[in-house]
């Protein structure tokens, strides 16, 4: 297991090589902007926004864009490729994940504050456990380039509906009518949801959820992911990561 000295010197590293690539106007690493592989991916970087288990924005996530390896890229354009078959897509939640929001993780898992709209993510655990128990971590393959946050779209459904962060909303693991929309196929809890519910085969679902959670390991399987099995929304492509990156992530130039 990583040290948080070996962590912090990577995102030193990482923090010159972001200096860098924002000169540049260019990704390092091979790293590409998702957009430019296969644009019909669609896309909901929760942590370039608020809408998401920490309340605000991540640090590095200066756009909410997906951002891969080439490599990773072009197996989800395949993945897609073949989903849309069947009407459905791939939606991103998170991709690339610069080391610095990481650490943003690890200091608010330590702030001693465990508020409401917190909670509905990890209804029954207290933050100061996640990393303990693996649902975060403080060092993440995301940041290597070879980890992806994802989920199904039937686009032939009405995905019209949006958060709004005016509205209480019920805990991840409630009905979906009743938690928060994420325009997206039912798999029996939201997305980033810190419960046992969400482990990808957890007997607390629906047989209709468990088709869907199914299909996607499925259709990701076919490009080479893994997917973990405490998170039915996370995948893992093995041999795309190599060393953790901390470079932003910037608006992506038309």
């Amino acid at each position: 297991m990583q040290t948080m000295k070996q962590f912090l010197a990577v995102v030193l590293v990482g923090t010159a090589l972001g200096v860098a690539a924002a000169n540049a106007q260019s990704l390092p690493g091979g790293f590409v902007y998702l957009r430019d592989v296969d644009p019909t991916i669609m896309q909901d970087i929760r942590y370039a926004t608020s809408n998401n288990f920490v309340g605000q924005p991540l640090a590095g996530y200066q756009a909410g864009e997906c951002v891969v390896k080439r490599e990773v890229g072009l197996r989800l354009k395949s993945v897609q490729q073949e989903l849309a078959k069947q009407k459905l897509s791939l939606k991103m939640f998170d991709c690339y994940r610069p080391a610095r929001a990481s650490a943003d993780m690890v200091r608010w898992s330590r702030n001693g504050k465990e508020t409401p709209a917190e909670r509905r993510y990890n209804p029954k655990l207290r933050k100061a456990d996640l990393f303990r128990l693996g649902y975060i971590a403080a060092y993440s393959g995301h940041s290597t380039g070879s980890a992806l946050d994802l989920t199904l779209v039937d686009l032939t459904a009405d995905n019209s509906a949006k958060f709004d962060p005016a509205k209480v909303y019920a805990d991840c693991t409630a009905p979906v009518e009743s938690r928060a929309p994420e325009g997206s196929i039912d798999m029996g809890t939201g997305y980033d949801c810190s419960d046992v519910k969400a482990n990808t085969a957890s007997s607390l679902i629906t047989p209709e959820q468990r088709k869907w959670r199914t299909a996607l390991v499925a259709a990701m399987r076919k490009q080479g992911f893994v997917n973990y099995f405490r998170e039915w929304w996370h995948f893992s492509l093995p041999g795309a990561g190599g060393e953790a990156y901390d470079f932003p992530i910037l608006p992506r130039r038309p």
